[in-house]
């Protein structure tokens, strides 16, 4: 690797490690839930938003409200049950307009509604 483009890479690494700040707010005794949470930043925090997960969209966490187009429901302030997540991650959310079916799976689709119906809708 070039010396040019080792700069690149330290540079480009730093931005991102500044943007993603933040911590996932669900305690690790609460191990599904924790594990939910973690994989809501992983597979949905480019589109939703809930701060217990340090997901907020498109937008960085300064701007959490509004959004791109892109942007799915803020959990902050919508609740949802956990049948409705499973729904939604099954089918593409419930317009099937944006949200890819089946973004999740399995084990990880279950913890994420788990993850869901216990912490959305807490403000935020």
């Amino acid at each position: 690797m070039g010396r040019p483009t080792a700069i690149f890479c330290v540079a480009a690494a730093a931005l991102v490690a500044v943007g993603c700040g933040g911590e996932i707010e669900v305690s690790e005794n609460d191990a599904t839930a924790h594990e939910g949470a973690v994989l809501f930043n992983q597979h949905c925090s480019g589109c939703h938003s809930i701060d217990a997960a340090n997901a907020y969209g498109s937008k960085p966490p300064k701007q959490k409200q509004g959004g791109e187009r892109t942007n799915g429901p803020n959990f902050n302030v919508r609740h949802e049950n956990r049948n409705d997540v499973l729904f939604a991650i099954r089918n593409g959310g419930f317009s099937g307009a944006i949200m890819p079916a089946n973004v999740v799976v399995g084990e990880e689709a279950e913890k994420i509604a788990d993850f869901l119906s216990k912490y959305s809708g807490k403000g935020g």
